[in-house]
Order: structure tokens, then C-alpha cells, then sequence
């Protein structure tokens, strides 16, 4: 694929374990993108009022909650297997959505949808952590994104197609079922990772109580201060950019008079390279460092958040463009940083953890721009407001952030007994 650019010299093993898990991700982020996409004619044909749509969005953001429950288990029975169970789930909670008579039923399974979709997600970018060399690391888990980014690709030119119709967001949901194909293909080739099977070997030689959530109780009492820097950068962003992205695809439609097609067309072809965010971040960051990038990125995403709800029409094309980029290259950051930070044995907790503080700020950041709306009387400046935010957070990582890049995971994060 010409957007992961040059890649580095990886094993058969490595080459497949990414095949894999990306594949798998592709249809994740479909979904995902899905119900950005065709908010509006999601709205039209379940009748939602203007003003709840912003509760709509948090309501089933805030699904991605369960998906912590979920990697608590990945980190007790082992990656695969849990990996293999959410892509079924999600998937047929995808299709179901096909038919969902009223709004609260619509809610309901992508609220459930979710919660599967977001463990699948965050289980890829760990199996990659594990089973890539610390050079590489940061094009790994960038490569991942972006190929996972091709699903919204894949979203928004089929909305382009067959979006305008009547009842056409419910073909797209239906069209979801494509995992289930995958999955026949994951239960005979995908790999446990390498880490995790030493690790199990470890636990059996020093057997201990298995309790269900002791990774929780290891992740907050072995690293507080770490958990806690990244939890607050991961919510502050959240809650900024989940905005921003969310009302994107209405605000080319509402305000500059785009159409469905038009829409479409512009995720596919600006989205191509867009998408480049992914493994440009990933690869610079393997190179100049995780730190300077992640404050580089969080930066630009501010800002270019803020001037796309605001900018003229003859420049929102090449703002789109921009703020989707940079929007990309962050969540490989905080993906990978949220990866390397923690040790084997609770990563994938610390991953669900994460993702959690993530739900939970991009949830009231929604429902703070339902308040906003209101007080403007308009969602554009609310927005605008909310996506500012994000300023604070280079500084945060530039002063307390530790430099991963190049580095064992085992040095970065060794287990503490």
C-alpha cells in the first residue's frame, strides 16, 4: 500500500501478524466512521431533534466503557482469543444496527457495537507492540492506523454512492457483516503473541491468586504518576477532537451546502492522504523521538480544528485535509505511548483503561457542546471552543512524558514485584 511508504525489514511472523489484525481493524474503524458519516440521515430517519444530537453521540461514545471489562480478560486468557471473540461481536451488532425500528434501538446496538469495535482496536495496537522490534515499534503501530483508516475510506465512498437514498444508512450498516468472513480466516492463522506466552510461562513457575482485576490493581499501584499524565492528555484531547470529528461530515452539508456524494467523494480522495498521518507520525516518531512528535501533532491538531469550523469555503478542503492528519498522527502518538508505558502483564488493562478516560472525555465533551449550543445558538463556536482545549496538552507531554522510542519495552516498563 503507498501510504505506508517505505517499510522497514520485517519478519514473515511480523508481516502477518499486521495482515491480520489490520484487516480486522479496517472494518472497526467502517463502522466507526459510519455513523459520522451519516448523522444526518441518520437523523432524518429516526426523527432526532437537532438539539439532542450531541447527546446522541455521547451516549453511544460512552459504549466504549465496556471495552475496558473486555481487555481485563486479554490480559488473563491471552490476546487472541479475546481478539477473536470481539470481531464476531461487533460485527453482527454492526448488521443488526441494518434494523433498528426507532432511535433507542439504534442506540442500544451501537452502544454494544462499540464497546466490541473499541477492544478489537485497542487489542491490535498491543499485539503489534508486542510482536514488533523497538525500532519499528512506532511504524507498526502507524501502519496499523492507517490501513485501519482505509475502513472510513471504504465508508465514505460507498455513503458517496448509495448515501442520498432513502433508507441507504441502513444498506451501509448492513454491509458491516464483511468481518465474518475474516474471522474464519483468524481462528486457524492468528498467533498468540510471543510476550504473552512468556509471560504465562511466568506465572506458572511463581503461581499467584488469578484474581479477575488484579492488572487494575497492579496498574494503579506500580505506575500512578505514569497512568495518571497520560489520562489526562488522553482526556483533554478526547473531549476536544471527538467534537470536531463528529460534527465534521454536518458542517460540510449545513454550512457549505456539500452533499452526500460530495462528502463522499472528498473522505476518499483528501482522505487518501490524510491517512498518510498514521505512518508519517509512526515513522517520524521512530526516528527524531515519541516526544517531539506527539507535541508537534497535539499542536497542529488544535489548530487546525479551530480553523476548519471557522475558514472561509475555498479553504475547507485543504483544512479538512489538515485536521484529519493531524488527528490521525495523534491517536497513533497517545496509541503507542498508551502501549509502551505498561508492562505485559497489564497492557492490555492499561490499554481498556485508557480508552476509558477517552470515552469519558469525549462523552462530556459532546454533552458540553449540547450546553454550549444553547448559550451560541449555533454548534460551529461551541466547537471552536471545545477543540481549543487541546493547547494545554504539548505541554504536558514535553515536561513529564518519557522518550520510548528505540527502547525495549522491558526496559521501559519492567513488571515490579
Amino acid at each position: 500500500m503507498p501510504f505506508l511508504g517505505r517499510p522497514p525489514a520485517l519478519t514473515r511472523r511480523q508481516w502477518s501478524v499486521l495482515g491480520l489484525v489490520a484487516s480486522a481493524s479496517f472494518f472497526e474503524q467502517y463502522d466507526v466512521y459510519l455513523f459520522v458519516l451519516t448523522l444526518k440521515q441518520i437523523q432524518a430517519g429516526l426523527q432526532i431533534p437537532e438539539a439532542q444530537l450531541g447527546l446522541l453521540g455521547a451516549v453511544v461514545r460512552f459504549g466504549s466503557l465496556p471495552a475496558f471489562l473486555i481487555l481485563v480478560f486479554a490480559d488473563r486468557i491471552g490476546r487472541r482469543r479475546v481478539l477473536l471473540f470481539t470481531i464476531a461481536a461487533y460485527t453482527l451488532l454492526t448488521a443488526a444496527t441494518a434494523f433498528a425500528p426507532d432511535v433507542r434501538t439504534f442506540v442500544i446496538l451501537q452502544f454494544l457495537a462499540r464497546a466490541f469495535a473499541v477492544a478489537e482496536s485497542l487489542l491490535g495496537i498491543v499485539v503489534i507492540a508486542e510482536e514488533f522490534d523497538p525500532a519499528v515499534r512506532g511504524w507498526g503501530i502507524g501502519a496499523l492506523g492507517a490501513i485501519q483508516s482505509c475502513g472510513a475510506g471504504l465508508a465514505a465512498l460507498l455513503f458517496a454512492l448509495i448515501g442520498g437514498y432513502e433508507n441507504g444508512w441502513r444498506a451501509l450498516y448492513l454491509i458491516g457483516l464483511g468481518p465474518l468472513l475474516i474471522l474464519a480466516y483468524y481462528r486457524r492463522r492468528m498467533p498468540e503473541t510471543e510476550r504473552f506466552v512468556a509471560h504465562q510461562r511466568q506465572r506458572e513457575l511463581h503461581p499467584e491468586p488469578q484474581l479477575l482485576f488484579a492488572p487494575l490493581k497492579e496498574l494503579f499501584r506500580r505506575y500512578p504518576r505514569r497512568f495518571a499524565l497520560l489520562a489526562v492528555v488522553v482526556f483533554i484531547f478526547a473531549a476536544a477532537a471527538a467534537v470536531a470529528d463528529f460534527f465534521a461530515s454536518k458542517y460540510l452539508q449545513d454550512v457549505h451546502g456539500w452533499t452526500p456524494r460530495g462528502v463522499g467523494l472528498l473522505t476518499v480522495f483528501a482522505g487518501a492522504f490524510a491517512v498518510v498521518g498514521n505512518t508519517f507520525a509512526g515513522w517520524l516518531s521512530d526516528r527524531i523521538g515519541r516526544k517531539r512528535v506527539t507535541v508537534g501533532f497535539l499542536f497542529a491538531e488544535a489548530i487546525c480544528a479551530v480553523a476548519y469550523y471557522n475558514a472561509p469555503s475555498f479553504l475547507i478542503v485543504p483544512l479538512w485535509l489538515l485536521m484529519i492528519f493531524t488527528l490521525l498522527g495523534t491517536g497513533v502518538m497517545l496509541a503507542a505511548y498508551g502501549a509502551e508505558l505498561f508492562p505485559t502483564s497489564y497492557r492490555s488493562t492499561a490499554a481498556g483503561a485508557r480508552v476509558a478516560i477517552a470515552t469519558v472525555g469525549a462523552s462530556l465533551g459532546l454533552l458540553l457542546e449540547s450546553l454550549l449550543f444553547h448559550s451560541f445558538g449555533s454548534h460551529w463556536p461551541a466547537i471552536s471552543l471545545l477543540a481549543s482545549l487541546t493547547l494545554i496538552t504539548p505541554l504536558i507531554v514535553a515536561f513529564t512524558f518519557p522518550e520510548t522510542s528505540g527502547r525495549p519495552l522491558e526496559e521501559i516498563a519492567p513488571e515490579r514485584r
